[in-house]
């Protein structure tokens, strides 16, 4: 049935990017379609349970479709955007059903949600600070399509930030090279990471506005090449090193936005102890560490030893502050952490887990701030935390990649 075409009329929106037709009682997962349109649409495949579809035709369009602004997004090409064909007022409301939908469907919670916008992106373009290109054998860069290894190469992105396109990578031969990440920071360093192909050299070309250059070593590990490698992100008065291609948030907005929410909900008062689990390069740890004052203490844990050096020297002038090396599962143990005031979490897509849920609730704090890009994982844990005695106080919602369908998320929990 590969590529057959199907006349569906579309149904409300899924996790992913996608939106819900039926045929013939079978559910169509399509994407490139909104609620309530009727499409033309050809399955790009087939399981004994669903099928998923592009709309490559519209009969009937939705009020908020627009001509996708970037050439290369639609049926078939770049992966990298799931919404150009909906304003961004709707891009918002769809993320919004999708996390009330897992909330109800995985954690049983029944909660109007509103997906706030984050400044620093005019009409949902411009703002990735950080872009990963794939490379084709050739050397030409691109993005990978939609569930393909296959390259759509590209001339420019109009989601990245425009000091990321300063550089001009994309106009570039990178022969030798199997992806290149372009960098660049709130305080104006840009970053080049190239990682190399197995065995193969790969020669950098003369870009079009100066940056480090870092070779990638695989397993988060860069060596500079040409300049230091560490970008400075500024957030309200403080400035964070970042080593290579550390994590840090990609919208040029986000970082403060999401710190003071995490903050207003984190609520730490002078002399209160607070956890900072997943703590990354210290950003909430910072922020916690300020709140608790000298007679408080601040406790981050983070598994990637550059973000761990990173946070060290980020918070060197607030002694409140210690962060160790560890994975979650068995760092709280093996430092032999009880109780806190308040736990912050920030875990990776997969989320926590119920091994964690079950550690980080045994700890008793009085609130609990988690941290989400992901609100099928999030909406889980929420229900294991549920057990164990802590409901969902607030939560606050936010576009951080406009264009996509991913959405970050704060969520406050109680005890009782």
């Amino acid at each position: 049935m590969e590529q057959a075409s199907l006349e569906l009329t579309v149904g409300p929106v899924a996790h992913g990017g996608w939106c819900v037709a039926r045929h013939e009682g079978r559910v169509v997962f399509v994407r490139h379609a909104l609620p309530g349109e009727r499409v033309v649409a050809h399955v790009t495949e087939e399981t004994s349970r669903f099928l998923r579809a592009d709309a490559v035709e519209i009969i009937e369009a939705s009020p908020d479709r627009v001509v996708p602004p970037c050439p290369y997004a639609g049926p078939g090409r770049c992966g990298g955007c799931d919404w150009q064909h909906a304003t961004p007022e709707a891009q918002r409301r769809l993320k919004a059903q999708v996390v009330a939908e897992q909330l109800q469907r995985l954690a049983g919670i029944t909660r109007e949600v509103v997906v706030e916008e984050v400044p620093g992106a005019k009409d949902g373009l411009g703002w990735r600070t950080r872009v990963q290109f794939a490379a084709r054998p050739d050397g030409e860069l691109g993005f990978r399509r939609h569930r393909s290894h296959e390259i759509e190469v590209v001339d420019a992105c109009l989601i990245a930030h425009p000091e990321v396109e300063a550089v001009g990578a994309e106009l570039h031969s990178w022969e030798g090279a199997s992806g290149v990440e372009v960098i660049a920071s709130s305080a104006g360093d840009r970053a080049v990471v190239v990682a190399p192909k197995p065995h193969r050299g790969v020669t950098v070309p003369e870009l079009d506005a100066p940056a480090s250059i870092l070779l990638d070593q695989g397993k988060g590990r860069t060596v500079p090449r040409r300049g230091s490698g560490v970008l400075r992100e500024h957030v309200g008065d403080r400035e964070f090193r970042v080593a290579g291609s550390g994590f840090w948030q990609v919208h040029p907005g986000a970082a403060e936005t999401l710190l003071d929410a995490v903050l207003a909900y984190a609520a730490a008062e002078p002399g209160e102890w607070a956890l900072d689990l997943y703590c990354g390069v210290g950003l909430f740890a910072a922020g916690l560490a300020e709140a608790v004052g000298p007679s408080g203490a601040v406790f981050g844990l983070e598994s990637d030893a550059s973000a761990v050096r990173d946070a060290r020297a980020n918070l060197r002038d607030l002694p409140q502050a210690r962060v160790e090396r560890g994975r979650v599962e068995e760092a709280l143990d093996r430092f032999q952490i009880e109780r806190a005031d308040v736990v912050v979490v920030d875990p990776p897509r997969s989320g926590l887990g119920r091994e964690v849920v079950a550690r980080v609730a045994s700890l008793e704090a009085l609130r609990i701030v988690y941290v989400s890009c992901d609100p099928a994982t999030l909406a889980r844990d929420l229900a294991w935390f549920g057990e164990r005695g802590y409901t969902l106080a607030e939560l606050r919602a936010f576009d951080a990649f406009p264009m996509t369908h991913h959405v970050e998320c704060v969520a406050l929990l109680t005890r009782g």
